[in-house]
């Protein structure tokens, strides 16, 4: 196990990845999830075993390389993630440019990501609650997953909480690949050319897509 100790030896500081949704079933599969999915996403690519209840979070820690990552999925509920999170950073004494959240972004069309290294909550309630455990603090990364917006006049809440149709669960199936090679870069690299290489992709990915709808 992945102690605190093992920060004194001189070793890097792990990365701690949080993904933001609801627990349970019934919201398995949501709009609302897809931090869950990057999280269980890396986790399985990588041999990482998410098999610990710690600061209520469902969690895992391991290596990717000589990188060592610690990942979690807060249970408390979407609005109430910085219960989990605040604690868990404190617990290992990390700071918070050792930190990336991932959640879903309506901001981003479907299956587009972005990677920034710090931001505000843009009106999630989720990262609301994150930064408030984080006592204001808003210097930890993003990986944001986008999800796209309602239709017509739909209720934004309803819509986060609909399953993805099939076109758009391929689009998020592929996305998260690509976050994990996007994560597996990071680990390897500097964060802030991993996020430019990766970013400028994405955007490339958003502007075809808007091609393809028109």
């Amino acid at each position: 196990m992945i102690t605190r100790r093992c920060f004194c030896s001189g070793a890097p500081r792990p990365w701690l990845f949080l993904g933001l949704g609801n627990p349970g079933d019934k919201y398995k599969g949501t709009r609302h999830n897809v931090g869950f999915e990057m999280i269980d996403k890396f986790a399985e690519t990588q041999g990482v075993e998410m098999n610990t209840l710690h600061c209520k979070a469902i969690f895992g820690q391991g290596f990717v390389g000589d990188s060592a990552v610690l990942l979690a999925k807060p249970q408390t509920y979407m609005n109430l993630s910085g219960e989990s999170t605040g604690p868990l950073a404190a617990y290992y004494k990390l700071p918070l440019n050792r930190v990336i959240v991932f959640h879903d972004d309506m901001d981003l069309p479907c299956g587009v990501l972005r990677l920034q290294n710090k931001g505000g909550h843009g009106s999630h309630n989720g990262l609301k609650s994150v930064i408030y455990h984080f006592r204001g603090n808003r210097e930890f990364a993003q990986l944001r997953i986008g999800i796209g917006r309602p239709p017509g006049q739909m209720d934004p809440k309803a819509f986060l909480l609909q399953k993805f149709n099939a076109s758009a669960r391929e689009r998020i199936d592929t996305a998260l690949q690509e976050g994990v090679d996007a994560l597996k870069l990071l680990l390897s690299k500097e964060f802030t050319e991993s996020a430019r290489r990766f970013n400028a992709e994405q955007k490339y990915k958003h502007i075809r897509l808007q091609t393809m709808s028109t």
